[in-house]
C-alpha cells in the first residue's frame, strides 16, 4: 500500500489537495474537482460521471463538510473499480497456459520476471516461451533471467513464433509444468500483421492443448494514461483478453485512467490482476479496488 501511495503521489497531489480544512462545497470545488479528474486523465466521459454521481450522493446524503464528499468520491472509485478486482486462477489446469501481449516498451518481458517469480512464491514449477522471435535482445533477457530464476525457457533464433508457442505448451504438457508462459513480440494496435501473427500465435497454442491459452494478458504501461482504452480494445479483438497488468504507476500523473478503463468497459470489465508500483521484483501488487482508490483521493 505504501509503495502505491509513493507512486500514485503525483495524480493524489491533484485531487486531496482539493478537500483541505476551509473548503466549501460549492460549484468552485466541483470545477476544481472536474480540472483535477481531467488532468489526471480520467476522461470526460467518466469525470462526468463521477461529478453527476457525486453532487446526487452530497444531496441524498445532506453532507455538508469537504472531508465528507473527500469520501463519498473515494467510495464512488471504489464501487467504479471494483469489477476490475479479480484474483487468476492459476490452479484451474495443468499446465496453466498464459499468453502475453503489449506494445514496445510496455515493460513486457519485466512483467514476465515478475509474474513468474510471484508464481513460484505460489508453488508453480515454470516453463517459458521466448516468442519474440526477431529481439535477439528479448531473447537473451529471458534466458539470462530464466537461468537466475531456475525457469527453463525455449527460444529459437528467427524463428516462427506460434512454432515455440506450440513447441512450449507440448513440453510443458510433457514435464508436467504448473504453467507456462508465452511471450509475443511487442506491437502496436495499428500493424495489422502484427495482429494477425498474434492470433495465429492464440489459434496454435489451442491445437497444443484445448482450452488454452487459458488466460491471454495484455500488459499496459500506466503512464499512457487514455490511450489504454483504445490498447484494450485492439488486443481483445485480436485474442479475447481475460486479464490486464498496469505497469510503471510508480511516479504517474494519470493514474485516473484505470477509472476511465472500469466506466468505459462496464459492460464487459476486464480484471486488471496486478499492478507494477516499482522496479522490484516484488513490486508486482494484486489489484485491490479500496488501496487504489484511498491512494487518489486520501
Amino acid at each position: 500500500m505504501k509503495r502505491l501511495r509513493q507512486g500514485l503521489s503525483k495524480t493524489r497531489s491533484n485531487l486531496s489537495g482539493l478537500f483541505g480544512g476551509g473548503a466549501k462545497i460549492d460549484d468552485v470545488l466541483y470545477e476544481e474537482l472536474e480540472t483535477a479528474l481531467l488532468v489526471s486523465d480520467a476522461g470526460v466521459e467518466t469525470t462526468q460521471w463521477l461529478l453527476d454521481s457525486l453532487r446526487t450522493r452530497v444531496r441524498q446524503q445532506r453532507l455538508t463538510e469537504a472531508s465528507q464528499v473527500r469520501d463519498a468520491l473515494r467510495a464512488l472509485l471504489v464501487e467504479l473499480l471494483k469489477p476490475l478486482e479479480q484474483p487468476v486462477d492459476i490452479d484451474r489446469a495443468t499446465p496453466l497456459v498464459v499468453m502475453i501481449a503489449g506494445v514496445n516498451g510496455a515493460g513486457k518481458t519485466t512483467s514476465i520476471g515478475k509474474l513468474a517469480h510471484h508464481l513460484q512464491r505460489e508453488g508453480k514449477s515454470i516453463l517459458l516461451a521466448a516468442g519474440d522471435t526477431f529481439r535477439a535482445a528479448a531473447r537473451e533477457q529471458l534466458a539470462e533471467w530464466g537461468a537466475r530464476n531456475n525457469v527453463q525457457v525455449i527460444a529459437q533464433e528467427g524463428g516462427d513464433p506460434a512454432a515455440v508457442a506450440f513447441d512450449a505448451v507440448s513440453a510443458g504438457r510433457a514435464r508436467g509444468v504448473g504453467v507456462v508462459m508465452v511471450d509475443t513480440a511487442g506491437r502496436l494496435p495499428t500493424q495489422t500483421h502484427l495482429m494477425d501473427e498474434l492470433k495465429k500465435i492464440r489459434r496454435v497454442i489451442a491445437k497444443s492443448m484445448p482450452d488454452a491459452p487459458h488466460e491471454s494478458l495484455l500488459v499496459l504501461d500506466g503512464n499512457t494514461g487514455q490511450n489504454m482504452l483504445a490498447q484494450v480494445r485492439a488486443f481483445d479483438e485480436a485474442v479475447g483478453l481475460t486479464g490486464l497488468i498496469v505497469t510503471k504507476l510508480d511516479g504517474t500523473a494519470k493514474g485516473g485512467a484505470l477509472a476511465a478503463l472500469a466506466h468505459t468497459r462496464r459492460d464487459r470489465p476486464i480484471p486488471v490482476y496486478f499492478i507494477g508500483v516499482g522496479e522490484g521484483l516484488d513490486d508486482l501488487q494484486a489489484f485491490s479496488a479500496e488501496e487504489f482508490a484511498s491512494a487518489l483521493v486520501d
